[in-house]
Formats: C-alpha cells, sequence, structure tokens
C-alpha cells in the first residue's frame, strides 16, 4: 500500500514538473507578446520557404529582432472571391513575424519606413540550409512594392528577392537568350566574315607590295638617268688602279720590309727586356748597399773633422787675443803690464 502511494506521488511529480516546463516554455515564446513590447507585421514571397520555420530569427543587418510566427499560402490565408480570377497574388507564401520593438529603438513608423525602402528578403545562413528573414533598406525605386488584390491582416512589408533568386532569374535570362541564338548561322556568318577579311587583307598586302616596289623601281630609274654611270666607273677603275700601282711601287714594298725588320728587333728587344730589368734591379741593390756603407765609413769622419774645426776655431782665437802666446807659449804674467 505504501509502495503504490509513493509510485502515484512519483508520477503526479514528474506530471507537474512536466507542466512547470511547458508552462516555462510557452511563457518564453510569448514573453514578447504578454509584455506587449513586439508587433506583428507580414509579408509575401514568391519563391520557395524551403528552411524556414516557425521561430526562424528576424534580423535586421545581422541583429536579431524578432521570430517568425506563421508561414502559409496565401490562396488559404485570403480566400479568393467568388468571379475572381485566380492570379499570381494567390501563389504567394505569406510569412508572419513577430518584432522586438524594443530592439529595434526608434524608427520611423512602418508605412513610413516603407516608403524609405524597407523591404524583407528570404536569406540562407551559410551551407547549413537553415534560412531567416532578414529587414533592410533598399532603393525603393530599384525595389518598388507590387499590390496584392487583398486587404493585409497585419502590417505588410513588401518583399525583394534573395541573392539566390536573383541569381536564379538572371540564369534563366541569360538561357533563354542563348536559346534564341542560331549558333549555326552566327558561327556559319563568322566563318564568312574571316574568310572575306582574309581576302581583302591579301589583296591590300599584294598591292601595296607591287605599288612600293613601283616606286622604288622609278626611284633607280631617276637616280641612273640623274647620275654619270659610265664617268663613275671610270673614275672607280682609275683609283683602283692607282691603288693597285702604289701597293706594287718599290718604295711602299721597302717600308714594308722595313716595318717588318723593325718589329722583329723590337720582339727580341721585348724578349730581352726581362734580364735587362733584373740586371738593372740587382745594380740598384748593389748601389744602395755601397750608399749604406760610405755612409757609415763618412760618420767618424765627418765627426773627426768637426772635433779638428773646432780646436783649430779656438785656436785661432786664442792667437787672436794673444798673438805672443805662439813664441812664448804661455800667456803673459797677469801683473807684467802694471
Amino acid at each position: 500500500m505504501a509502495s503504490a502511494r509513493r509510485i502515484q506521488f512519483s508520477v503526479g511529480l514528474m506530471v507537474l514538473v512536466g507542466l512547470g516546463l511547458l508552462l516555462t516554455f510557452v511563457f518564453f515564446l510569448t514573453q514578447s507578446r504578454l509584455t506587449g513590447s513586439s508587433t506583428v507585421l507580414e509579408t509575401y514571397l514568391r519563391e520557395s520557404v524551403q528552411g524556414l520555420e516557425v521561430g526562424s530569427p528576424v534580423r535586421y543587418r545581422g541583429v536579431s529582432v524578432g521570430r517568425v510566427t506563421a508561414i502559409g499560402l496565401a490562396s488559404a490565408e485570403y480566400r479568393r472571391p467568388e468571379g475572381v480570377p485566380f492570379a499570381n497574388a494567390f501563389q504567394l507564401v505569406v510569412v508572419r513575424f513577430a518584432v522586438d520593438l524594443q530592439r529595434v529603438g526608434d524608427i520611423p513608423a512602418a508605412e513610413d519606413a516603407v516608403k524609405l525602402g524597407l523591404r524583407a528578403r528570404l536569406t540562407s545562413q551559410g551551407i547549413t540550409g537553415v534560412s531567416y528573414i532578414e529587414l533592410d533598406f533598399v532603393d525603393p525605386d530599384q525595389f518598388a512594392p507590387s499590390t496584392v488584390p487583398w486587404t493585409p491582416a497585419y502590417t505588410w512589408i513588401p518583399s525583394v528577392p534573395s541573392t539566390v533568386a536573383q541569381v536564379q532569374t538572371a540564369a534563366e535570362t541569360v538561357m533563354r537568350q542563348l536559346q534564341g541564338i542560331d549558333f549555326a548561322t552566327l558561327f556559319s556568318n563568322i566563318s564568312t566574315l574571316v574568310v572575306e577579311l582574309r581576302d581583302e587583307a591579301k589583296a591590300l598586302e599584294l598591292a601595296q607590295a607591287v605599288g612600293e616596289a613601283t616606286a622604288l623601281l622609278r626611284d633607280f630609274r631617276r637616280i641612273a638617268s640623274d647620275a654619270d654611270i659610265p664617268g663613275v666607273v671610270s673614275e672607280l677603275r682609275a683609283t683602283s688602279a692607282a691603288l693597285r700601282g702604289t701597293v706594287d711601287s718599290p718604295d711602299v714594298r721597302n717600308a714594308l720590309s722595313s716595318l717588318a725588320a723593325a718589329a722583329q728587333d723590337l720582339r727580341r728587344t721585348a724578349a730581352r727586356l726581362p734580364g735587362t730589368v733584373t740586371q738593372l734591379e740587382a745594380g740598384v741593390r748593389g748601389v744602395r748597399g755601397t750608399t749604406g756603407d760610405l755612409q757609415a765609413d763618412l760618420a767618424p769622419l765627418l765627426r773627426d773633422l768637426r772635433a779638428t774645426t773646432a780646436n783649430l776655431r779656438e785656436t785661432t782665437e786664442a792667437l787672436r787675443r794673444s798673438p805672443s802666446q805662439a813664441l812664448l807659449g804661455a800667456p803673459p804674467p797677469t801683473g807684467a803690464g802694471r
């Protein structure tokens, strides 16, 4: 009995904890709506919203400002009135999202922001395939808002194609244009044009070459007619004969023989020049040694000569002061003159 009560108590406690967690999660998701600090906006996308889920972030230039609250088809959200044809507008995807005004800050009203270029764009996050709604300002003239045949339930933010959609649209446009080109006819015309250009270039080059050759021959003829060709040839022959006679004369031959002999003597002299230089260096070294010995021998003689000259100078000075010294041999007594 006690074990049964314990099990019931445990089960009840788990149910209460689960309810608490569920309420906490719901409160976390609806906190901004309960506090009244968020506003619900909607946009319409013409492309696939693969990867976009309820709860996906809404970002303004990379800053998270809200979350996606609902995703549906326009044909289900806004019923087509009776008699109205199924237009392209009913093929759009309706995306509603809540934006936290406290995170947005001080911005103009939604209608004024739309006039300034506020647009919504579907953006993929990396290569994971996860998508989110990005809000940003673009050129309002380039991306003008389109009209829809219903009254939006919430404030409407026009959308612009995503980068992937723009690239895909451009690629499809290029492919359609390429499909409309007749490549066979284009290549045939290009080949014909290349052949014609080659023929014209050949004809132009041949005509130009013929014209230049004709002008060159005309210049040669004019020069030949203006110049005295026979006289020039005669002068050249006379000059050549004179040069040949000068070269064959005995004087030129003797001069060439003398130059050859002089060159031979110069060559022999140059061959003996190293020995002569060696002998000259030995003589210079001998002269340097003799000069050194002579200086060594003359040094004592010069010293003796200086001493003898000094003694002679003293003797002369003494004779000048006392001439009788030469006869008496000694200076006169000091009291003789008294």
